[in-house]
């Protein structure tokens, strides 16, 4: 199989608190990891040697700085094979956006390559690379809904969230992940993230509504205030919960009533053309 197609999710963070920052200068963090139905897709195609990166947005580096890159030169010196691909990425998740599409196109890369090169690596030592590319690499392969602890790399399946109807909203600000874990002054927030876990279990999309927390939302909100404003939108438009996913500036709204979210959509489409319907998976 010499070429193939690949769809790349994102992910969002129904919830995230950091506990503490470590002596090697990571976050210690607490968060709980959602697979969506927001994707981009990858075409693999194999080339005599080294990997050529393209894509239909001309903000994705084409160069070692991208994670499809990072994930391409790990995979290859584990393995101990310098073969070549060349990766096309069709790029529909926002950039820099707290939804993982970097993570996620490495993540793939991975699985991908895993496919296209007939290496027949498990799960567990596609993570085990994936956690040298990226800390939300490794969520990115499993999928599902997890627990992420220590910095996003130790994962706990949960009982998979899956089918809950979600409304994103970017406004195009990208903001860098230091950047916004370097806003945050108050730690250990008190996010309940057992409660959250015990509300997935029920499956009670009301309940995990009103868990959802990031203590890197007050920050970002008090520095971008349009992140605040998609926030009000869906909550007085009958979104369940709404929050900020993972470093921002993605905004995302549970909902119960599709035809409330459509309305929603439409709302948020005044103010920014970012705006997708999608599905937990």
């Amino acid at each position: 199989m010499d070429e193939f197609i690949m769809d790349s999710y994102g992910k969002i963070n129904l919830a995230l608190d950091i506990l503490y920052k470590r002596d090697d200068g990571y976050h210690e963090i607490r968060s709980i990891m959602q697979r969506i139905g927001l994707r981009d897709r990858l075409m693999f195609r194999e080339i005599k040697e080294g990997i050529i990166i393209e894509s239909n947005d001309p903000h994705v580096p084409l160069d070692s700085s991208n994670l499809v890159y990072k994930a391409w030169e790990r995979l290859t010196e584990f393995t101990g094979l310098k073969r070549g691909v060349k990766i096309s990425i069709e790029k529909n998740i926002p950039i820099a956006a707290g939804l993982a599409g970097g993570s996620s196109n490495a993540a793939t890369t991975l699985m991908g390559l895993n496919k296209l090169w007939d290496l027949n690596l498990s799960e567990s030592e596609l993570v085990k690379i994936g956690s040298g590319v990226g800390a939300d690499v490794p969520f990115c392969i499993i999928g599902g809904t997890a627990l992420a602890e220590g910095i996003g790399d130790r994962l706990t399946k949960l009982r998979t969230f899956a089918d809950k109807h979600i409304l994103l909203a970017n406004p195009g600000i990208e903001i860098s992940t230091p950047y916004a874990y370097g806003k945050v002054k108050v730690l250990n927030s008190g996010i309940d993230i057992d409660g959250m876990i015990a509300s997935i279990e029920e499956d009670n999309l009301r309940k995990v509504a009103d868990k959802i927390g990031n203590i890197m939302e007050k920050p970002m909100i008090e520095e971008f205030s349009i992140i605040g404003k998609i926030k009000d939108i869906m909550l007085e438009n009958g979104a369940l919960g709404s929050l900020m996913s993972g470093s921002g500036s993605t905004v995302f709204g549970l909902f119960e009533d599709e035809e409330r979210m459509e309305f929603t959509c439409k709302k948020l489409k005044e103010i920014t053309d970012k705006v997708f319907i999608c599905k937990t998976l």
